[in-house]
């Protein structure tokens, strides 16, 4: 089970992480993008962190809309926006719930990818973090056919989306500032999908940890 003190743990821990790659993801964006990309993130998650204390003892829903809602009013560019209905969208799943189960961790994950599509309008090889989200859902989506744990299931997602995030590589962006270079941003690795990757290993550490 994924409790709420997991989820509190989980996005104080992205704040640290996002601090810590900030620079990288910003030389991402740099390359393709604003160039802003690791700054919005770690002010996004900065001013979550700041939040969560009035929130930690809530359920995990509430938990979940407070950080959409904060990273909706806190990030610029195209990442507040994306972040901020991908949490909103998430809370829906796990509204007055304290844990969850593998299957509803999948489902809370897919609801909020449901909610980045609505707003960006991505298909696969777009080169975006769908890219990422996708193929992740579909291994959490096999973990639980194969009666993973938790922390199994986790692992097995992280590694699979630091695949995905390797194969945005050679795709040719088709979304956003990237898509306005054309054949110039095939080479280059999508910060969008690599910021959720390390979303996505974050949450996975955290389990790993408490378990």
């Amino acid at each position: 089970m994924l409790t709420r003190e997991q989820v509190v743990a989980w996005l104080k821990a992205c704040a640290e992480v996002f601090a810590e790659q900030r620079d990288f993801l910003t030389g991402l964006d740099t390359d393709i993008g604003d160039g802003d990309h690791g700054i919005n993130m770690q002010r996004g998650f900065a001013k979550v962190a700041e939040k969560l204390p009035a929130v930690a003892d809530k359920d995990i829903g509430q938990i979940l809309k407070t950080t959409g809602m904060t990273l909706l009013s806190s990030v610029g560019g195209a990442s507040g926006p994306l972040y901020g209905t991908f949490f909103i969208r998430a809370a829906g799943v796990a509204d007055a719930h304290q844990s969850l189960t593998l299957a509803e961790v999948r489902q809370m994950l897919s609801d909020g990818v449901e909610g980045i599509v609505s707003r960006g309008r991505a298909e696969p090889s777009d080169k975006t973090m769908c890219d990422v989200w996708w193929p992740v859902l579909a291994a959490l989506g096999e973990a639980e056919r194969d009666g993973l744990s938790l922390t199994q299931a986790l692992e097995r997602a992280v590694a699979v989306a630091e695949q995905a995030v390797k194969s945005t590589i050679p795709m040719q962006a088709r979304k956003g500032r990237a898509s306005y270079l054309g054949e110039r941003s095939i080479g280059h690795q999508d910060p969008g999908a690599t910021s959720s990757c390390l979303l996505l290993a974050t949450l996975a550490r955290q389990v790993g940890e408490a378990a």
